[in-house]
């Protein structure tokens, strides 16, 4: 019998692979391990803290010619390193990001793996060296947890569901045809909370996850579209009727978009995270400081429901006057038309009821920037000619919706209006999109992106509730900047809420609205109400007129997902605190050792004391403080706080 069981024993050692090769690579903080295996499948596994949290995951790429990256691998010399960078974004959450990572790159024939760890979560990529062009006809993305665990993400049941509530769903539970946007948050029992999205994707479709086992999440990616079609209401979406049976054709040398997972003990840890902005690309225009973010002054959310002025409001000259000198007086540095200033499928075909010339003609008096609506697929048909016009005009910027897709064509619609746009220095704000990817940093024009249940599902339903407002700048935004529109001035508690298209409102206080300005990250952000609500509150206005949109410092203060959420923000020496929560009154309390030295004084809106009842009561107070005082925030239900922290001696 002994004889026998070596005999067996050595024939398995026999029977291994020459090439069979295990790698691994530490974070510098030495919490995270990724550990990659090279057998006839090339594996990936992380461990935080000494706990697997990822199990091994097969890696591999599918061409259309039948061959597999990554199955029987022919591997060539690793290649290891550890970088250490500053880099200064154009704009963003910080003035300075340290980036800090190990990384390793596994080269094999006509193509490569490239691994990363960071302190703050992992990442890896293919790179091909092929000299013809290539048919990718799938990708195999796993993610094999080492238990079964709770995630918070965004369930559909078909393609491109980012506008929706966020679910709190076990894994083995997942229905097997669901697809799960991403970013989500997966929680491991006794473990680190884990973000998993992708970044850098550029010429490819986009990554969703769906149930594989009862542990592990399995990559679908999206099939090229071969025929499409209006859809048959506004006709402003083009709705795939048959796919192709690969993903992507492409070119056969080029990096692939990362796989990126994130770590975090607490989840306010999430906030300010850098990982997709940093495994970007980096810029690719070579001229950039006419890029400026700034605040907006927006008609549609509002129905521009104005009172007290001279003048019949609607989509008409006197209207957008009227919305631009609002915004020169008050230092907003942008104005947007919304749907209506053309024709949906005609951007050519200007509104008769509307001088656009001399809309366009005042705003540059006023040195105000405007921003002008478009259908994508309109867009993209007179992309040039429309560009030319808009130049000619000195818009600032385009506003393009209802994409939603995210196949390898839409994502190629994308970078082809950021580099076209950019030629001709306009900016991009991209509604009904996916979520960002890292965009920004590849073509910072492309200043701003929705992909995000934001506040305008108010006017239609009542969906938008505090619950889902203190979900989203965990996970959402964790991708990038959100266009989620906040600002509303008609507010209301939970009992009294209802959605009206032409008389919007807001679930949650007043000082919920305001603290978004704070928490929510938008280079580009959006005043939804009408000029006249924040005239009526000019404390309100100067605390909003005065807001930053791009920012020095960020920190996530505490938190919890779906539960409440405080952050701080500076800008120069001035301080920001924002605080948010969901349904339930909180008394939540922080220090400010964020603001060091020297004494501060602070201008605080909160929730007034009715505000319980009457969801539009808040209180302006001031106070001096420094380092070493805390506060206490008395949250309404749906409630918030805000305070501005300037140098006393400023």
């Amino acid at each position: 019998m002994k004889r026998q069981r070596y005999y067996f024993i050595l024939v398995l050692l026999f029977s291994l692979p020459a090439f069979a090769k295990t790698y691994t690579l530490v974070s510098p903080d030495k919490n995270i391990k990724l550990t990659v295996d090279v057998k006839e499948d090339i594996t990936w596994q992380i461990d935080y803290k000494e706990k697997t949290v990822i199990a091994p995951s097969i890696i591999s790429m599918q061409l259309g010619d039948g061959q597999i990256l990554g199955k029987n691998p022919k591997l060539k010399k690793a290649v290891k390193n550890n970088i250490k960078n500053t880099i200064e974004p154009l704009y963003g959450q910080f003035a300075k990001i340290e980036e800090k990572y190990d990384v390793i790159e596994l080269p094999f024939d006509n193509y490569s793996l490239e691994f990363r760890v960071y302190n703050e979560g992992a990442a890896y990529r293919f790179l091909t060296a092929f000299s013809d062009n290539i048919t990718v006809a799938n990708e195999k993305v796993n993610f094999q947890f080492s238990d079964d665990c709770e995630l918070v993400c965004l369930e559909s049941s078909n393609l491109h569901g980012y506008e929706n509530n966020y679910k709190n769903l076990l894994i083995s539970k997942l229905g097997t045809k669901s697809y799960l946007c991403l970013p989500l948050l997966a929680r491991v029992p006794d473990g680190p909370n884990v973000m998993i999205t992708e970044s850098d994707l550029l010429d490819y479709p986009g990554l969703y996850l769906r149930r594989s086992t009862k542990n592990a999440l399995a990559g679908f990616l999206p099939e090229y579209p071969l025929e499409v079609a209006q859809d048959k209401g506004r006709g402003f979406d083009l709705v795939v009727q048959k796919r192709a049976d690969y993903i992507a054709k492409t070119t056969g040398t080029r990096s692939f978009p990362w796989r990126l997972v994130a770590f975090a003990e607490n989840d306010i840890d999430f906030i300010g995270n850098n990982l997709v902005y940093l495994t970007a690309t980096e810029n690719k225009l070579k001229e950039s400081s006419w890029i400026q973010p700034g605040l907006v002054a927006w008609d549609w959310w509002n129905d521009i429901n104005m009172t007290g002025v001279d003048f019949k409001t609607g989509f008409n000259t006197e209207t957008f006057k009227y919305f631009i000198d609002f915004a020169a007086e008050n230092g907003i540095r942008y104005v947007n038309l919304d749907e209506g200033w053309s024709n949906q499928f005609d951007l050519m075909e200007l509104a008769p009821e509307l001088d656009m010339m001399a809309v366009v003609e005042y705003a540059k008096q006023k040195k105000v920037g405007l921003f002008l609506w478009c259908v994508w697929h309109t867009l993209d048909r007179q992309l040039s000619q429309a560009l030319d016009r808009f130049a000619e005009w000195n818009i600032a910027g385009i506003k393009v919706d209802f994409m939603n897709r995210d196949d390898q064509i839409a994502v190629n619609f994308y970078q082809r209006v950021a580099e076209e746009a950019a030629k001709r220095k306009i900016l991009v704000n991209f509604h009904g999109a996916y979520k960002p990817t890292g965009l920004c940093r590849t073509y910072p024009n492309v200043i701003n992106r929705e992909a995000v249940l934001g506040l305008e599902y108010s006017k239609w339903s009542n969906r938008v509730t505090p619950k889902h407002d203190v979900t989203i700048p965990f996970i959402r935004q964790f991708a990038g900047p959100m266009d989620f529109t906040p600002g509303a001035m008609n507010n209301a508690n939970e009992r009294n809420f209802a959605s009206i298209f032409s008389r919007p409102m807001s679930q949650g206080t007043r000082c919920h609205q305001l603290a978004m300005f704070v928490v929510y990250y938008a280079p580009l952000e959006m005043l939804c109400d009408t000029p006249t609500s924040y005239q009526n509150e000019p404390d309100i206005l100067k605390l909003l007129s005065d807001m930053p949109t791009s920012w020095d410092e960020t920190r996530g203060i505490k938190g919890r997902v779906g539960e409440y959420i405080v952050v701080a923000r500076r800008k120069g020496k001035t301080w920001y605190l924002g605080a948010m929560t969901d349904w339930i009154t909180r008394q939540v309390e922080t220090d400010l050792a964020f603001l060091g030295d020297g004494k501060y004084k602070a201008v605080v809106f909160k929730d007034g004391i009715n505000a319980h009842r009457n969801a539009t009561d808040y209180k302006m107070e001031k106070l001096e403080v420094n380092a070493v005082s805390n506060l206490i925030m008395d949250l309404a239900p749906g409630g918030g706080w805000i305070a501005v922290f300037q140098p006393a001696d400023k």
